[in-house]
């Protein structure tokens, strides 16, 4: 038997207006960080602690996520942008798990910003407060260009996980 697998997330990224008008969308492949890899070995063959509740941050820094990133150093590294409503991190509500994938598309994640900001990429990360350094980091990822946002503007992302035997 010669199998693989593969594994990650893609990102369909969307950027809408104050009035409601899609002015920008994209789809991307992230990166797994060797941290959420060894995360979720250690949850699947070594009793490892699983995570109830994962986060979506954003960054605002010209960061390109590599393999050694991790939780305790992604807000520093990335520039984490802090400028939209919610007061943690936004929630990675997942729906039903489906052919080893597991999407937010029923929940989708929705930052409204408070100030005029570029965006370059998201994470997903255990740990709830913006700016955080604690926890685990499954997922980072730069966009294909930059998000240019204004006061109002509502960056919405969709995160999907696949394992998939190739």
């Amino acid at each position: 038997m010669n199998s693989n697998a593969a594994h990650g997330f893609i990102y369909k990224v969307a950027v809408r207006k104050p009035d409601g008008t899609l002015v920008q969308r994209e789809r991307v492949k992230n990166l797994t960080p060797v941290e959420g890899l060894n995360h979720f070995s250690s949850v699947v063959f070594k009793s490892g602690l699983q995570v109830a509740t994962w986060y979506i941050g954003l960054f605002e820094g010209n960061y390109t996520p590599t393999e050694d990133v991790k939780a305790a150093t992604i807000a520093a590294l990335a520039s984490e942008c802090t400028a939209y409503g919610s007061a943690q991190r936004v929630a990675f509500v997942p729906g039903a798990v489906v052919n080893g994938s597991v999407d937010n598309s029923a929940s989708k994640a929705e930052f409204a910003m408070t100030a005029a900001k570029t965006v370059y990429g998201g994470f997903i990360a255990s740990a709830s407060p913006k700016g955080a350094t604690t926890g685990v980091l499954v997922s980072a990822v730069r966009f294909t260009s930059p998000k240019v946002l204004a006061i109002g503007d509502v960056l919405v992302v969709v995160a999907a996980n696949s394992l998939v035997s190739a």
